[in-house]
């Protein structure tokens, strides 16, 4: 009986070796691979090759673009109106919109006062922009050391606000909502946003806010930013939405 379940269940060339597990493992892979394995690898390097020649396309298809707008494409100044804003000897400084710069913190301790100073040295009449510092950090030591930055920059005459809440309901985001509910920023015509680590040059508020003050159908301008040279951080300029 033994004899004969052995010779059904595997073939002549298992018979001297139905004792050995591993022999007749290795013997079954070598009969199954070749008509299962091989066409799957197949299928895998044809999918491969096919996802390769997409990829070629779309750099190709990027590269045609990005020329065509380089030649064709109209620059921001040139598709919308762009003036730059006057003195207005009868308003004076009220002829400016006024700006809010907010800065959302979280325990920023390395930039704090690199992007604190940058917003600060903005330049724009300094009774028409509001410096808001929201600090929603968790170490008591960082968020002394960013409230003394704040009340330092404010003793300079800068108008800067240093801004806590009790939670951090949204994060960032949140800390910026929050921000917005203050009283005197019902006055502000036009807001900033620049994260904990932008350095923005001095001049942005006088590149950017004509844009929006001379398109009303336009609700941001986001600017170009790139990585500083050197450490600590790699500090972007600013990618900063005006709202």
């Amino acid at each position: 009986m033994d004899r004969l379940s052995s010779t059904r269940l595997l073939p002549d060339t298992f018979a001297g070796a139905r004792d050995d597990i591993t022999e007749q493992i290795i013997l079954i892979w070598g009969m199954i691979k070749a008509p299962l394995i091989v066409p799957v690898l197949r299928l895998a390097v044809l999918l491969c090759l096919i996802m390769s020649l997409m990829l070629f396309m779309e750099r190709v298809y990027m590269g045609v673009v990005i020329t065509l707008v380089s030649l064709f494409g109209r620059k921001p100044d040139k598709r919308y109106k762009f003036e730059p804003i006057k003195d207005d000897v009868e308003l004076g400084n009220s002829a400016y919109p006024m700006v809010l710069v907010q800065i959302p913190m979280y325990n920023e301790k390395e930039v704090y006062q690199l992007s604190i100073g940058a917003a600060c040295g903005l330049s724009w009449p300094s009774d028409r922009i509001i410096i808001q510092v929201l600090d929603d950090s968790t170490d008591p030591a960082i968020k002394a050391m960013v409230e003394l930055e704040c009340q330092r920059w404010g003793s300079k005459g800068i108008n800067i606000k240093y801004e806590i809440r009790d939670n951090r309901n949204g994060y960032k985001a949140g800390a910026l909502k929050e921000g917005m509910k203050r009283e005197y920023v019902k006055h502000c015509d036009y807001v900033a946003i620049f994260d904990a680590d932008f350095q923005p040059e001095p001049d942005f508020l006088w590149r950017s806010i004509p844009f929006l003050a001379h398109n009303p159908e336009l609700a941001l301008v986001q600017a170009r930013w790139k990585f500083g040279k050197s450490l600590p951080p790699s500090s972007p300029h600013p990618n900063t939405p005006l709202v």
